[in-house]
C-alpha cells in the first residue's frame, strides 16, 4: 500500500465521519425543533396580579394548546380539551404517576364507547397555577403520553382565547 493510498483512505474515513456527525447533529436539532413546534409551552410563563395568577399559552401549529405541566409533582404533557369532562390520563402515564384506578365508568369518545376508571389527582400544576383534588379518568384506550386537561380542572379557572393565545387565570383571593 502506498503512502498516497493510505492518505486517501484516511481522508475518506474523515469525510464519512464528518458527514455522519453532521447528520446526527441535524437529526438531533430537528427533533428539538419538532418538539417545540408541537409544544410551544415547554416552560409555561406565569404572571401575578392583585388576586390572580395568569398563564399564557401559545397555540401550536395545529391550533391546539399543549403545555408541559405536572400531576402530583411529576412532569406530564397536557393538551387542553374543553370537550373532555374530566382530566383524561392514558393508562401508561397513570401507571407512571401511580394513580389508583377507582370505579369503572363508560366513556363516550370520538372512537366510540370504552371503559375508564375514576381517579383523584392530588395536585395538578400548569405554570404557577396549582389545583388540588381534581377528578380524573384513567383511560386504557388512550395511547401516547398526552394528558387531556378537561373541564374538571378548567372549570376552576377563567380562560380566554384570542389571536392564537390562551390565557388561563386562577383567582387567589378567597
Amino acid at each position: 500500500m502506498t503512502q498516497q493510498t493510505a492518505g486517501q483512505r484516511a481522508g475518506r474515513v474523515m469525510w464519512v465521519l464528518f458527514w455522519g456527525a453532521g447528520l446526527a447533529l441535524a437529526t438531533h436539532f430537528f427533533g428539538i425543533w419538532e418538539d417545540k413546534k408541537h409544544n410551544p409551552n415547554q416552560v409555561p410563563m406565569s404572571s401575578h396580579g392583585e388576586g390572580f395568577i395568569e398563564v399564557r399559552l401559545a397555540g401550536n401549529g395545529q391550533g391546539h394548546f399543549v403545555s408541559t405541566g405536572a400531576i402530583n409533582g411529576t412532569s406530564v404533557l397536557f393538551m387542553l380539551d374543553t370537550g373532555a369532562t374530566d382530566v383524561a390520563i392514558p393508562a401508561g402515564v397513570a401507571e407512571t404517576l401511580k394513580l389508583q384506578r377507582g370505579a369503572p365508568v363508560s366513556l363516550s369518545t370520538a372512537n366510540g364507547m370504552s371503559t375508564g376508571y375514576r381517579t383523584q389527582i392530588d395536585s395538578l400544576q400548569l405554570g404557577e397555577i396549582v389545583l388540588h383534588n381534581v377528578r380524573g379518568i384513567v383511560a386504557p384506550g388512550m395511547h401516547g403520553d398526552e394528558v387531556l386537561l378537561g373541564m374538571s380542572a378548567l372549570k376552576q379557572l377563567e380562560f380566554t382565547q384570542r389571536d392564537g393565545t390562551l390565557v388561563l387565570r386562577q383567582t387567589t383571593l378567597k
